[in-house]
């Protein structure tokens, strides 16, 4: 089976403290992973190593084939939402959704303007800003298809 994510002796240090520290691991495609843990025991440093948002102090990583980021294609077919996944309040929800399309190639406008948030609740408009979208009216991130095919089905 091919993986879809491989680190050997993976690390990320911040001056003296290591983030994450020997990490090693093979990821299968077509399987459902969680990545679990204390808080600090490195699970958000690996995803951002395997989107090449850091990159590691040592050893290696690999996500479908090449090191992150190798092209934009390859960076097209990987998705991360982070657990405080980030809008920014002086944005409006339809300028989030031009963002969302211009930064990813598989975009789903469609999909994404029915999941922003349900008709008639706050920030269903599109000139009204994100801060109007709390916790309770965000719905939960869906995968774009292109990203669906790429990483283990949920």
């Amino acid at each position: 089976m091919t993986a879809v994510l491989k680190a050997k002796g993976l690390g990320k240090r911040y001056r003296r403290r290591w983030a994450l520290s020997d990490c090693t691991l093979d990821i299968p495609a077509g399987q459902v992973v969680g990545l679990v843990g204390p808080n600090g025991a490195g699970k958000t440093t690996l995803l951002l190593l395997a989107t090449g948002l850091l990159q590691p102090t040592a050893g290696t990583i690999e996500v479908l084939g090449d090191r992150p980021p190798a092209t934009p294609a390859q960076l097209a077919r990987v998705g991360f939402v982070a657990q405080d996944s980030p809008t920014y309040s002086g944005l409006t929800v339809a300028d989030h959704l031009r963002l969302g399309a211009r930064l990813n190639p598989g975009w789903d406008a469609a999909m994404a303007s029915e999941r922003i948030a349900p008709p008639g609740s706050p920030g269903s408009t599109p000139g009204s800003r994100t801060s109007a979208l709390t916790r309770s009216t965000r719905p939960p991130p869906r995968w774009p298809a292109s990203t669906r095919r790429s990483w283990p089905k949920t």
